[in-house]
């Protein structure tokens, strides 16, 4: 699975203007199921972002987990990180089948609620309208097929 974490001070996402999830300070986190990913994958996935230490101590070093801060997730679906740049127009042939990608995010967001982070939505597959304060910015890239 593929995932962008950027540390908010706030994020929504609306459908239609309909406003479906937000979070205040965490994280909104961008997911991509790849093909052939597995719930193993969106598990650990999940227990890395938990444990991920960005978020700035009483020092203003980054050593606190989102648990730590009592933070929140935004979880959005987002097919394009399995872009292929080969050429001028991305290819999408490596992420997951839609059926399979929306029960692997589903599962990442319910594996992420399990770690202790509670978690909002968009609509998997939806034309979703996104909105954030990034903090920082701190924005990470994460890959569980990347060591």
């Amino acid at each position: 699975m593929r995932a962008v974490l950027q540390r908010v001070s706030e994020a929504q996402v609306r459908v239609d203007g309909e406003l479906l999830g937000e979070t205040g300070k965490g994280f909104l986190i961008l997911v991509c199921a790849m093909g052939g990913d597995t719930e193993v994958q969106a598990e650990k996935l999940a227990a890395k972002v938990a444990k991920l230490r960005v978020f700035k101590d009483d020092q203003a070093k980054m050593n606190l987990s989102v648990r730590d801060i009592g933070g929140s997730a935004l979880v959005v679906s987002q097919f394009t990180l399995a872009a292929d740049l080969r050429g001028n127009r991305p290819g999408f042939s490596t992420a997951a089948p839609p059926a399979e990608g929306e029960r692997l995010y589903l599962h990442f967001a319910q594996s992420l609620e399990k770690e202790g982070v509670p978690v909002a939505t968009g609509r998997f597959g939806a034309d979703m309208a996104v909105s954030l304060v990034n903090d920082g910015p701190v924005t990470i890239w994460m890959d569980t097929d990347q060591p």
